[in-house]
């Protein structure tokens, strides 16, 4: 049986693989389709692949590099209204337009890291309680 990749991501770690994949899919989005949905669509597994694949100790950082690296991946697909303040005003409008696309994704990774804390706890706490019926 072939088991899936299971590697464990620093809370910098996870944010380069978050933004970095991001500003890929965004870069082949803009040449191939130029649709804001499909990348926003696309934003949606990186988010749980983010949250799934930082180390436990690092859990927090998930939910506050996803939304970092939705606006890292937009810069290619910014409409491009000429110069820095027309660039930069293409990447408020999508932020603006995408929002809902952001908190979801925002909300996916909370709540996969929430899920993978409240288990870490509940190991811990079993841990605790053998260790001490056991030397008690």
């Amino acid at each position: 049986m072939r088991r899936f990749p299971d590697p464990r991501l620093t809370g910098l770690g996870s944010g380069l693989f978050c933004a970095a994949a991001m500003l890929v899919l965004g870069s082949l989005d803009s040449l191939m389709f130029g649709s804001l949905t499909l990348y926003s669509v696309l934003f949606l597994p990186v988010c749980a692949l983010t949250a799934v694949w930082v180390r436990e100790g690092d859990l927090l950082t998930a939910p506050v590099v996803v939304p970092i690296a939705f606006a890292v991946g937009l810069l290619p697909l910014g409409e491009d209204g000429g110069g820095f303040g027309g660039h930069l005003m293409g990447l408020v409008s999508s932020l603006a337009t995408e929002a809902g696309w952001l908190y979801g994704g925002t909300l996916i990774a909370g709540l996969v890291a929430l899920v993978r804390r409240v288990r870490l706890i509940a190991r811990r706490a079993a841990a605790r309680r053998r260790a001490s019926a056991g030397g008690g």
